[in-house]
């Protein structure tokens, strides 16, 4: 484990209760509040309208930003998301793109309330730059988000917050992902909520700080433009609702959203049985050269109305598969909010009203800085989804009236694969850092009277894309061999898995000089696409060679020998099954056992019922 560094934990948030919270913010800082009657005091028309506007403008800032930047992974895989909060941070409405970009957000605004308040002062037209996983400001430093305050008659009225991957912002690898990191020191640099606009100027000397720790700062700098324009969308939108209703009426519709998310989970909780489940799975090459097993544990408690995620027993913290508190804390939202949430309106500062989190410090799923984090978000956090997913299908299958809701593991790996160089074609010679992002068409698990739909997306980016092959091949100098859907990569069972992508990039003929391919799985030696009820799991991922760096000279591919460049990506899911004939399972075995590679399903998810 790294060591302590002095002075860290002020660098860290936690949820609060808002009284306490309110303690803490500077009395120079006027709010806009109201109080419960004023809540309740809407008409249901008038509330359906300003509810649906809010959502409306979430998704309008989505094609802010798509329309601005310059950066495929914006506009090809939709890797963004956008916020609506109150005054204190508790978010109002989520966009309906990578929810776990979100998980966060309200933490972030908590931790910039508590220390920017008095000092450099959260004013009007200001807006803050945040890329501290710590703090909430994304998974890993390559999320970037910017915070944007909302005042209306010189009181804080709400927040926006715009949040995107980053291609790369520095660190001693391209894409700012490296294997061999030991700690944060070696990965790209995390950034504190810093002020990047006053009263409605972008600060030149910020801005170009920013940039200037990239190997792409022009795309860097159009995403936070961007990101800033998204935000500056949706508060002139905000404001014009307020100017039509009232500031009070659509406060009290914020109100309202989140307490109805919560009483509508907690209903929907309280019909469901009592109990407890736990989990286990692991996560691998927590370092270049590592063989070990890092466990990670999950006990669910249900409880009345209310859910405790217990991850004590995790493993300590080490090598890079680590992620902070806000990173456990999004994993546990962007699955719950699909799978148990899905017919509740997203006003996810309610719908987190109802869980708890029990950690140990210092584990993978809670690390301390310093510890390298650069493999969070698809690491642990997506490992701690994986087994909230397993723990909620267990839960809900208990109660047949919501076993049609019981669906396995969705996209249960994922792999990292970042291609970088020069681009030499044509005379050219412009940089470039490529994450290849056609795993976003992974398979969903299978369901109890359907199977898993083939090459679904991600369930934790409802509005997911695979990258256009076409514009990946004019970006970058790559030829795609082959884009599609993987045989037999579904877990088999009653009702199978959806099959996951797979794909084969190898190096364009004019390019030459060399070039840089950084990769890094999960789910090669543990499977995470475990099945539930007896199912069969989903097929481990294949990947050219595990968590490293290399060099690829011109003319020569990187990859499996047997299929030279193929990089086969997808996220996979798990398999449902009971009470499988003692014939059809020697069947199954022997079919996998005759194969010359033992292929295991992927998005698999089949129930079979007594």
């Amino acid at each position: 484990m790294t060591s302590k560094i002095p002075g860290a934990d002020e660098f860290t948030s936690r949820p609060l209760p808002r009284e306490e919270l309110l303690r803490q913010i500077s009395p120079t800082l006027p709010l806009h509040q109201i109080d419960a009657d004023t809540a309740e005091q809407v008409d249901a028309l008038t509330y359906e309208v300003v509810r649906h506007r809010l959502w409306a403008i979430t998704q309008e800032m989505g094609e802010t930003l798509r329309r601005m930047s310059g950066s495929h992974v914006v506009t090809e895989s939709n890797d963004f998301n956008f916020s609506i909060c109150d005054e204190l941070g508790e978010q109002v409405q989520v966009g309906a793109y990578n929810v776990g970009l979100i998980g966060s957000m309200d933490l972030a605004i908590v931790w910039t309330l508590r220390n920017r308040s008095d000092n450099p002062g959260i004013e009007e037209g200001d807006m803050f730059l945040c890329n501290d996983p710590w703090i909430g400001g994304g998974l890993h430093q390559n999320d970037a988000a910017i915070l944007a305050p909302i005042f209306h008659d010189g009181k804080l009225f709400g927040w926006t917050t715009a949040i995107a991957h980053q291609v790369d912002l520095g660190g001693p690898r391209p894409g700012s992902f490296s294997p061999s990191a030991q700690d944060v020191f070696g990965e790209a640099v995390p950034t504190p909520p810093i002020k990047v606009v006053r009263g409605g100027v972008l600060q030149r000397d910020v801005a170009e700080a920013w940039v200037r720790r990239s190997r792409l700062p022009h795309l860097v700098g159009l995403d936070l433009r961007a990101k800033i324009a998204a935000n500056k969308n949706a508060a002139e939108q905000i404001l014009r609702l307020i100017t039509k209703y009232g500031a009070d009426t659509v406060k009290a519709v914020m109100r309202r959203m989140m307490d109805d998310a919560e009483r509508r989970l907690r209903a929907k909780l309280d019909n469901l049985p009592d109990g407890t489940w736990s989990a286990v799975g692991y996560q691998e090459q927590s370092q270049t050269g590592d063989r070990g097993m890092h466990a990670i544990k999950v006990t669910m408690t249900k409880e009345a109305d209310r859910l405790v995620f217990d991850f004590r027993g995790t493993a300590e913290q080490t090598g890079i598969i680590n992620c902070p508190y806000p990173g456990l804390r999004a994993g546990i939202v962007f699955t719950m909010l699909p799978l148990l949430a899905g017919d509740i309106p997203w006003a996810a500062g309610g719908l987190m009203r109802c869980f708890e989190i029990i950690t140990d410090e210092n584990t993978i799923t809670n690390a301390s800085f310093p510890a390298a984090v650069g493999k969070g978000p698809f690491g642990p956090a997506w490992g701690a989804g994986n087994l909230v997913a397993e723990v909620l299908a267990k839960m809900l299958d208990a109660e047949p009236d919501h076993r049609s809701d019981v669906q396995s593991i969705c996209n249960g790996t994922t792999d990292l694969c970042v291609v970088s160089g020069v681009d030499v074609r044509g005379g050219g010679t412009k940089g470039f850092v490529s994450p290849v992002f056609d795993v976003m068409a992974g398979g969903y698990g299978a369901q109890v009277h359907h199977d898993g739909v083939d090459t679904g997306g991600r369930l934790i980016i409802p509005s997911a894309r695979a990258p256009d092959v076409e514009m990946t091949e004019y970006l970058y100098p790559l030829v795609a061999l082959w884009r599609r859907e993987q045989t037999d990569s579904g877990g088999p069972g009653r009702q199978r898995g959806g099959m996951s992508g797979s794909v084969c990039y190898v190096q364009h003929p004019d390019q030459t000089g060399s070039m840089s391919l950084v990769v890094s799985g999960t789910g090669k030696v543990a499977n995470q696409n475990v099945g539930l009820a007896g199912g069969y799991p989903g097929q481990l991922a294949a990947r050219p060679g595990g968590a490293g760096h290399r060099r690829t000279p011109a003319g020569r591919s990187d990859g499996d020998p047997r299929r030279p460049g193929q990089a086969r990506r997808g996220d996979r899911g798990a398999a449902l099954r009971r009470g499988v004939h003692p014939r059809r399972r020697r069947r199954a075995l022997s079919a996998l056992a005759g194969r010359r590679r033992i292929r295991r399903p992927a998005a698999a998810s089949g129930r079979q019922c007594p």
